[in-house]
């Protein structure tokens, strides 16, 4: 599930192996997803920063065992609540240019998630995420989760474009024949929560494509 610290080197390099491969017929872009835990922010920026990279994605995971042994007292809501604020922490933090799944905590927790209790701590993380103007991500894997709901959901989406956070796809996928799953279904989410455009990163700057492009892109297959 993660790479080892001596891993990126090799890691780099495939990628850019397989970027010459494939010139000319796909892109491909060289990102990484890096953990966001408060105290080792020197270490990320150090191992972000020896690359030349396209993207790097924030994440905060609350499953995983150092983060749970060093943050969770017993109570699942101060937990949640630690959750959100240390998603409005990694945006500020001027690391990452997305962050991943913004209530991946709700998949960790289902029994104790209540949306409404816990909407002005993720409203709050969010206006800090709009102010850093950090882009988010809308997951589809947490339709293969527990909650069998996008992540984050349709009401969030809604918070989201009324802050105008830009917004970019992923799939989580893990394996390739997820690559791109339920993308329409997600477009059509932005779409109903007010949002005109998706994003996507190359040298760590943003660009956007019109909905209605990113559309017809999942439709028309790619040249062989």
């Amino acid at each position: 599930m993660r790479m080892k610290p001596g891993e990126l080197d090799a890691y780099v390099d495939d990628m850019k192996a397989t970027r010459d491969l494939y010139a000319g017929r796909v892109d491909v872009l060289l990102g990484l997803e890096a953990d966001y835990v408060p105290g080792y922010e020197n270490v990320v920026a150090c191992q972000i920063n020896a690359y030349d990279l396209d993207v790097v994605i924030g994440s905060v995971h609350p499953q995983i065992p150092e983060y749970r042994g060093r943050y969770f007292t017993g109570d699942t809501f101060a937990y949640q609540k630690l959750y959100f604020e240390h998603l409005g922490d990694s945006a500020e933090s001027g690391l990452f240019d997305v962050i991943a799944h913004g209530d991946l905590i709700k998949q960790i927790m289902p029994r104790s998630w209540s949306l409404s209790r816990i909407l002005p701590d993720i409203c709050h993380a969010l206006d800090r995420i709009a102010g850093s103007g950090v882009a988010m991500e809308l997951n589809t894997s947490g339709w293969r989760k527990r909650l069998r709901e996008c992540m984050p959901g349709p009401r969030i989406l809604y918070e989201m474009a009324r802050r105008r956070i830009p917004i970019t796809l992923g799939a989580d996928a893990h394996q390739p024949e997820r690559v791109g799953e339920n993308f329409d279904q997600a477009l059509a989410l932005l779409d109903a929560a007010g949002y005109h455009h998706v994003s996507f990163f190359r040298d760590r700057k943003r660009f956007q494509v019109p909905m209605a492009a990113a559309r017809v892109s999942l439709e028309t297959p790619a040249a062989a």
